[in-house]
């Protein structure tokens, strides 16, 4: 992806690992405006950009939560970093699905996440 910076509100780049020792699959998301731009490679950009500017903020930049309990189950190996920039803020946001809450995350993410096998959450 040849980045523009500043040209694009959302401008993202998803790193999805299914299993370890897995083909990583990579996808875009580039929108403005809040419509998909050219360039998005994700199965459903537009579903994936209405996630991310409607939880965006709160997924990539969480406020610590002391009082945050998260169930100890497991949900599967896969694991997405998404990288690039959100509204003028740089991104560098890592999901798993290791316990209750990040798989909380990536349920509200799966769009995003690639919409393949365990993207999400049905493996």
């Amino acid at each position: 992806m040849t980045s523009r910076i500043g040209t694009y509100d959302v401008e993202l780049t998803v790193t999805l690992t299914e299993a370890p020792g897995a083909v990583d699959h990579k996808f875009v998301l580039l929108g403005s405006g809040g419509e998909v731009s050219e360039g998005s490679t994700l199965p459903d950009p537009g579903a994936a950009l209405a996630a991310v500017e409607h939880f965006g903020e709160e997924i990539f930049f969480p406020v610590p939560r002391p009082d945050r309990i998260c169930t100890q189950q497991y949900g599967g190996p896969q694991v997405a970093v998404v990288t690039g920039r959100f509204h003028g803020r740089e991104v560098n946001s890592r999901f798993s699905r290791t316990d209750g809450c990040e798989i909380a995350r990536w349920h509200t993410m799966a769009t995003l996440l690639g919409g393949i096998s365990g993207s999400t959450g049905n493996v």
